[in-house]
């Protein structure tokens, strides 16, 4: 690692218990068991406030599973393959598939997710992993590998600069889904958002102006991860020359216990 050149700064800004930006250039690899040739950080734990826990991370030209991720009995999964040129081996619940960028799987509880690098080459991958809540009536999700190629985009809100694609059925069954969102420039959100679900946001394109809680407009930009927690004021203007997008992950479709 070399000498700093200049004044140290990041750009991260970190309101425990409520919401964060992280941006990359503060990131640390964590040293995660079960992982060989993969070099992973820890985004999001309940040590920042979050209900889930959320890395990103590279895999080497060898890097797999030596345990599969996130297999306890009450954990659900899911992995998506965010870029690079490598081509990996993806397995949940004896099913395997090979894809390149956007591919993905979801796993449910206990039955967690494997992988192995099967061209040689890096790319880069998101991981989480969330505590399973069962549907009051017994129904059950089922487990996902799939390609965002073969998903459609829909308009957002009935907006038509805004889109959005659903990861996941849109199925009481699920207690989560994953969205990736996508605002053409100078798109926004309809209103300030405040609900009880939570997010996980991980930006693969663009830039905005992202209003994090009641007073903090916070300019994010490709990478950045974003975390909001339950009935956080969020909303964005897209500001750059390209769409601003990301990958999220919500909690839904469930009550509240007291």
């Amino acid at each position: 690692m070399p000498y700093p050149k200049d004044l140290l700064t990041n750009r991260s800004v970190i309101r425990r218990g409520e919401w964060a930006v992280i941006a990359p250039e503060g990131r640390v690899i964590n040293t995660v068991p079960g992982f060989v040739d993969c070099k992973l950080t820890i985004l999001a734990s309940p040590k920042l406030g979050a209900s889930f826990v959320q890395m990103v991370g590279t895999v080497g030209p060898k890097g797999a599973t030596t345990l599969k991720y996130a297999s306890k009995a009450h954990e659900e999964s899911f992995l998506y393959v965010l870029d690079g040129e490598g081509t990996l081996k993806i397995g949940v619940g004896g099913r395997h598939k090979t894809y390149t960028a956007g591919g993905y799987a979801y796993a449910t509880a206990g039955t967690g997710i494997e992988f192995e690098n099967a061209n040689g080459k890096e790319c880069r991958v998101l991981l989480y992993k969330q505590r399973y809540i069962p549907h009051p009536d017994g129904r059950k999700p089922f487990d996902v590998i799939a390609h965002v190629s073969e998903l459609q985009w829909t308009d957002y809100g009935g907006m038509s600069d805004v889109h959005v694609k659903d990861l996941l059925p849109v199925d009481e069954a699920f207690d989560m889904n994953m969205h990736i969102l996508s605002f053409d420039p100078t798109g926004s959100h309809p209103f300030v958002e405040t609900h009880v679900q939570e997010h996980g946001a991980y930006l693969t394109e663009g830039q905005g102006v992202y209003m994090m809680g009641d007073t903090d407009w916070i300019q994010v930009k490709c990478d950045d991860f974003m975390w909001f927690g339950p009935f956080t004021e969020q909303a964005v203007y897209a500001t750059g020359r390209v769409p601003l997008t990301y990958i999220y992950s919500k909690d839904c479709n469930r009550d509240v216990d007291i």
